[in-house]
């Protein structure tokens, strides 16, 4: 879609947004807020044809839109991992929907709240269980307060409230953003300043949007009226962060990102044209709406075309903050600062990505709740799941170096590299040129005249190679 937004230059001239030096005192407020299997193409803004998002069209013209932003994988808790420690999630274990964090890690949250913020989550967790024992519940990975589910919630949902079930009646997009500004509230009569991460449950399946949403779309079809429904409820429950923001008087020192975790659903979902959805290493399963506003440094919109992603987001705000990254870890995320500022056009080193050949882990959020509410009343509790109690063992035996299962890439400038390994060990390649052919339609490795000098096939590969070797080596615990 071509941007009418402003030109980047006219953004961050005298006073931009990138170049200046912050004291403690003058740090921002910072919400994440991220839609659960929201699709590239499932917004108005990026040309759905059906599709009501008012709310989200109006904030990506008031702010930085980033039109080529990734998730660091195709399906929900990696990315979710990601967005916690800038980190590619097969670092941590964290293959597939249900996977616990593991403890060791470093969250943006923790980072936050030793610098003085106060922290919050509210909504989705999926990255361990949200029981009052569990190590992987968002309290033990650096949130204060947390009213969250173990996965996906619908309508009405029982959340936990700090390991608590709680009974809650509501859209459920609503109640989370409700939920959150009640919380900052709060952290207003204060003298912190806050972090919040907001993640919706929708417009993950099935799909049950209220019925004045459902009006909006009275000549689709039963499937697309709650789909599309339940994104208008999201742009609905947004518009409403965004004004009670602005009526606490903290919206303009208030950094407010928003993304979703993957790809778009098959059937319903739009990738706007780009090869696969959700599940799949194509474009269609990686590539996510994002874009950004904070009204005090961001005076005039702007377009990003640079390829950033999810891992990007704990960098850049430590970058803006000016918090250094706390210890050596290893980065897959890179702080997108020098190219808000324009110092730089295009990304520094390649991005990488491993769909881990692994089952997920069964994360039946509403039945385990309304287990544990039943527990709870009658004076019990219940443990978390195996997986969570295990959530910190290093793996034994270790993982190998010289077999990489699954479906990984490696993209460095347009040029993106397949690597898909199937259960036998063969190992097919793809390349395709995402500049003239984002729709990954014309593989380059399949042509059968060619000649190797004109694609950087070799460098690709060495450096793939190289990145899925470093991830090996985190997930068998070198980092910690």
């Amino acid at each position: 879609m071509k941007s009418t937004l402003l030109p980047l230059a006219l953004v961050l001239g005298l006073g931009g947004v990138c170049c200046f030096t912050l004291s403690a005192s003058d740090r921002p407020n910072i919400v994440l807020v991220m839609a659960d299997d929201q699709g590239y193409g499932d917004m108005g803004y990026t040309g759905h044809p059906f599709i009501k998002t008012p709310h989200f069209d109006k904030a990506s013209r008031s702010g930085i839109r980033f039109d080529q932003f990734y998730a660091a994988a195709p399906v929900c808790s990696p990315t979710r991992a990601s967005v916690m420690t800038g980190r590619h999630p097969n670092r941590m274990g964290v293959f597939k929907w249900g996977y616990p964090m593991r403890p060791q890690e470093t969250t943006i949250a923790e980072v936050l709240r030793e610098n003085g913020y106060a922290t919050a989550h509210f909504g989705k967790w999926h990255l361990g269980s949200v029981r009052q024992s569990s190590p992987a519940n968002p309290g033990a990975n650096g949130f204060d307060y947390w009213v969250s589910a173990p996965n996906f919630y619908d309508n009405d949902p029982i959340l936990s409230h700090q390991g608590k079930a709680v009974q809650h009646h509501g859209e459920s997009s609503e109640l989370a953003v409700n939920l959150a500004v009640d919380w900052i509230q709060d952290q207003t009569e204060g003298d912190r300043p806050f972090f919040a991460v907001i993640w919706f449950g929708s417009p993950h399946g099935p799909h049950r949007a209220i019925e004045a949403d459902q009006a909006l779309y009275k000549d689709q079809p039963d499937a697309l009226k709650h789909f599309f429904g339940e994104v208008t409820g999201m742009d609905r429950a947004f518009g409403t962060l965004r004004n009670r923001l602005e009526a606490l008087g903290v919206r303009d020192n208030t950094i407010l990102w928003y993304c979703s975790d993957n790809g778009a659903l098959p059937k319903v979902g739009s990738t706007a044209g780009y090869r696969g959805n959700k599940s799949k290493v194509y474009e269609g399963g990686l590539r996510v709406p994002a874009f950004l506003e904070w009204p005090d440094r961001i005076k005039q919109p702007t377009a990003i075309q640079v390829r950033a992603t999810t891992s990007d987001i704990f960098p850049t705000l430590l970058d803006w903050l000016d918090i250094p990254v706390p210890h050596e870890t290893v980065l897959d995320g890179v702080s997108l600062v020098p190219y808000l500022n324009h110092k730089n056009r295009q990304r520094r080193g390649g991005m990488g990505f491993w769909d881990y050949v692994a089952p997920g882990i069964g994360t039946p959020s509403a039945q385990w709740m309304s287990e544990l509410l039943d527990a709870q009343e009658n004076g019990g509790d219940l443990e978390p799941h195996v997986s969570s109690q295990n959530a910190a063992l290093l793996p034994d035996p270790r993982y190998p170096k010289d077999l990489f299962p699954g479906h990984s890439a490696w993209i460095d400038g347009d040029w993106k590299l397949h690597r898909i390994e199937n259960k036998q060990s063969q190992v097919t390649w793809e390349l395709y040129n995402l500049h003239s052919d984002p729709a990954e339609t014309d593989d380059l490795l399949s042509r059968p005249v060619r000649a190797d000098g004109r694609f950087p096939v070799e460098r690709l590969r060495n450096d793939l190679a190289s990145w899925l070797g470093s991830v090996v080596d985190s997930l068998n615990g070198e980092d910690y």
